[in-house]
């Protein structure tokens, strides 16, 4: 697994290239971790990730100790099935995501 960060201001973007698995959880979280402690807005730019399983749930859910704000951006299909599925589950956990199709 690749991951690109960048960091403007108090924004970051961090880019990982390949799945998210179990495999890649700890370098993303590592990632993340790294982070200089005046970024409030972190940015996952999934445009390369063609796979996510429930790691990377555990990865993008609310609630991080740093309280920042999070955002995803570059949804492929199946990671955006994972994410409306999962929001479906549980509402409210993932907010901002678009209705999955049965709601349209």
């Amino acid at each position: 697994m690749d991951i690109t960060t960048a960091v403007t201001g108090t924004s970051a973007r961090i880019t990982p290239c390949g799945d998210i698995d179990s495999d890649a959880l700890a370098p993303l979280r590592a990632a993340a971790d790294a982070l200089p402690p005046h970024v409030t807005d972190v940015q996952w730019d999934l445009h390369d990730t063609p796979f996510m399983d429930v790691s990377g749930l555990h990865l993008l859910r609310p609630g991080s100790a740093a309280q920042r704000r999070v955002t995803v951006t570059g949804l492929r299909s199946q990671p955006l099935r994972l994410l409306l599925l999962a929001a479906d589950i549980n509402p409210g956990t993932f907010d901002g995501l678009p209705a999955s199709p049965a709601e349209s």
